[in-house]
């Protein structure tokens, strides 16, 4: 009985969490006059006429390919930063490592919002502004990624990169053909992060750019609803789109997931 209980209450759970979804998902294939009334939801009309506007009119296409390419780029450079600079702050000592960790773990506690003026003056400065550099560069090193890698190669024994380094193996075919194999769950874990955060990011976006030509989907979204008000059809279908490869990735990697949030909680 406790049992049943239980897997009534997820499932109601799961049916509060999942209606939005399957919402969004059905205006975006009813006609521009179907209205968002809750009859409308069950009638047997559906169009995929929304989505052919949005792919042959406006620029929706170039705001995915936008965000695709800062995401991935992004991506890459903060699983290859995060590891060097995660790796070197566990088994390196050097002077000020220990200010260095701190520092790291002081910025985690500093909101994103108070360095928005400061960094739209520096990319001003620099000449980015409204470039695809003014969103990579900033985001190439994030330092949760470099904590995370950091705690978990301190779960890692050592014992395996001295016997390398007793057979001749140099740093950089231990970083490479060691370590990085052996932080796969935890690079994974930061992969995801990374590129889920810059796929649904709008706030730096919005501020750093004032051009179609880089601007990315979440920007793109919500100036389409200004332009198109009361058409919630096209807004829902683009916001459906933008959607997708979120859910794609978690339905794939979600043993990545799990398994890179619970490794290295116990030390070796």
């Amino acid at each position: 009985m406790v049992k049943l209980l239980k897997y009534a209450a997820l499932t109601i759970i799961l049916a509060v969490m999942v209606f939005p979804l399957l919402w969004m998902f059905r205006v975006s294939l009813m006609p521009p006059t179907g209205g968002l009334s809750l009859g409308a939801f069950f009638t047997p009309i559906f169009t995929l006429g929304i989505y052919y506007d949005i792919f042959t009119s406006g620029n929706m296409l170039r705001y995915f390919f936008n965000s695709a390419l800062i995401g991935v780029i992004v991506t890459a450079g903060n699983i290859l930063f995060c590891f060097m600079v995660g790796y070197a702050l566990s088994r390196y000592r050097f002077i000020g490592r220990s200010f260095w960790f701190y520092s790291l773990v002081f910025v985690l506690m500093i909101p994103a919002h108070i360095i928005i003026i400061p960094l739209y003056m520096t990319i001003h400065h620099l000449g980015l502004y409204d470039t695809y550099g003014a969103l990579i560069l900033p985001f190439l090193v994030n330092p949760i990624g470099v904590f995370l890698v950091k705690q978990y190669i301190d779960s890692l024994p050592s014992a395996v990169e001295e016997a390398a380094r007793m057979d001749g193996a140099g740093e950089l075919r231990i970083l490479i053909g060691i370590v990085m194999p052996l932080c796969k769950p935890a690079l994974a874990v930061l992969a995801i992060q990374v590129f889920l955060t810059n796929w649904n990011s709008f706030l730096f976006p919005f501020i750093l750019t004032s051009s179609e030509a880089v601007r990315t989907l979440p920007v793109g979204l919500a100036l389409y609803q200004g332009h198109q008000a009361i058409d919630w059809p096209h807004l829902m279908a683009g916001s459906s789109l933008a959607v997708i490869p979120v859910l794609l990735i978690f339905l794939f990697f979600q043993q990545h997931i799990v398994s890179g949030i619970t490794a290295g909680a116990i030390k070796q």
